[in-house]
C-alpha cells in the first residue's frame, strides 16, 4: 500500500470516526485499549462497531446520536472502527459472543456484560429512529 492511498483513506474515514468521537465517544484502536477499557467500565457502555458501509452513515450513527438525546443513557460509550483498526475491532468482538462478526453493530454492556446487542441485518433495512426507539428502550431497561 502506498503511503499516498493511506492518507487518502485516513482523510476520508476520519469525518466517519468524527461523527461519534463529537459526540462524546471514545474510540478504542488497540486490542490493548480494549480490554483496559470495555470489561472494566462500571455500569453502562455502549459499544459502537464503526464501519464505511452506507448503512453506519445513513443509519446506524445517526440512530445511536438520536438515542443519546434520551433522559437514560450509558455511562460510557466506546467505539472501534471495522476495517480500520483490525486488532481492536477483533477484540471487542469477542465481548459480544456468542453474536458473530457484525459491522456496523451496536452491543449495550452493564458491568462488562452484554445486554443487548443489534447486529447489521438490524440496521440496515430500518430508519434511524427505529433503532433509536430500540436503544432507548434498552437504556430505559439497563441504564436507570
Amino acid at each position: 500500500m502506498s503511503m499516498s492511498f493511506e492518507m487518502y483513506m485516513k482523510d476520508v474515514i476520519q469525518p466517519m470516526r468524527d461523527e461519534l468521537t463529537r459526540i462524546g465517544f471514545k474510540e478504542l484502536r488497540t486490542p490493548e485499549e480494549v480490554v483496559e477499557n470495555i470489561p472494566y467500565a462500571k455500569g453502562t457502555a455502549i459499544v459502537v462497531i464503526n464501519s464505511v458501509c452506507g448503512c453506519a452513515a445513513g443509519l446506524c450513527r445517526p440512530g445511536v446520536a438520536l438515542a443519546l438525546q434520551h433522559d437514560a443513557v450509558p455511562d460510557h460509550l466506546f467505539t472501534v472502527f471495522a476495517g480500520q483498526d483490525r486488532e481492536a475491532t477483533e477484540k471487542a468482538r469477542e465481548y459480544f459472543l456468542p453474536n458473530p462478526p457484525s459491522s456496523p453493530s451496536i452491543a449495550l454492556m452493564k458491568d462488562g456484560e452484554l445486554v443487548h446487542f443489534i447486529p447489521r441485518h438490524n440496521i440496515e433495512n430500518r430508519a434511524a429512529e427505529q433503532i433509536a426507539a430500540e436503544l432507548t428502550a434498552a437504556f430505559d431497561e439497563y441504564c436507570k
